[in-house]
């Protein structure tokens, strides 16, 4: 494994915001009766609810129609306070110091927005590091589509196949591997249920993948 330049994924990978937007929605759940397992909520991850909805599957179970815009008010305040007493990822200020050293350029390629992952970076102080912060609105599609990475390729002005992508979920690993990127698998809690065997590298996290490097 030489890369040219590594492609970071940011929800799960560089900051464990899908532990909390996960256990905030499975709340919601148990609240009417039903349990939200992972193994189906993992659908949505690294793309967005148009993927596949819980919002819609909580409706189908109960038979109901909820007001989503003030249970996501709520969320969206409990998901910031769990999330702001996070550190990154393990791994992640050793990989991203081991790249500087290496003069191996980063960025950050997203379904999110830069509203959401610009004050993550600021917060943990890592926006100096990456080179580019793509996301969601600096392509026409977020993933599955391969849109975002595509963007992500052409800035970082390499072939794709030089590219390592790192990803948590299956829709990022077919977003990279349509835009022609090599995957670096690093699943955690939310997505250590996925099988990844179709990515070009698996790690249990960043630490190991570093050795690699």
């Amino acid at each position: 494994m030489n890369p040219s330049a590594l492609l970071f994924d940011f929800d799960g990978v560089i900051l464990d915001t899908e532990w909390s937007i996960y256990q905030s929605m499975q709340n919601v759940f148990l609240e009417n009766g039903h349990d939200l397992p992972l193994e189906e909520y993992v659908q949505c991850i690294g793309s967005d609810f148009n993927t596949w909805s819980p919002e819609t599957r909580l409706e189908e179970l109960t038979g109901k129609t909820f007001d989503w815009t003030a249970i996501g008010i709520e969320r969206n305040t409990w998901i910031r306070q769990e999330i702001a007493k996070l550190d990154a990822m393990p791994g992640v200020r050793e990989t991203l110091a081991h790249c500087r050293e290496k003069n191996i350029p980063c960025a950050v390629v997203s379904s999110s927005s830069h509203d959401w992952v610009d004050r993550w970076l600021e917060q943990l102080q890592l926006v100096s590091y990456f080179d580019e912060v793509i996301c969601r609105g600096d392509a026409p599609r977020i993933k599955p589509a391969p849109d975002l990475y595509l963007e992500g390729v052409r800035r970082m002005d390499l072939p794709a196949a030089e590219c390592l992508v790192i990803e948590d979920s299956l829709n990022g690993l077919k977003a990279a591997h349509d835009a022609g990127c090599p995957v670096a698998a690093v699943p955690n809690r939310i997505t250590s249920c996925i099988d990844f065997s179709d990515a070009e590298y698996q790690y249990p996290t960043l630490l190991e993948f570093l050795k690699a490097l």
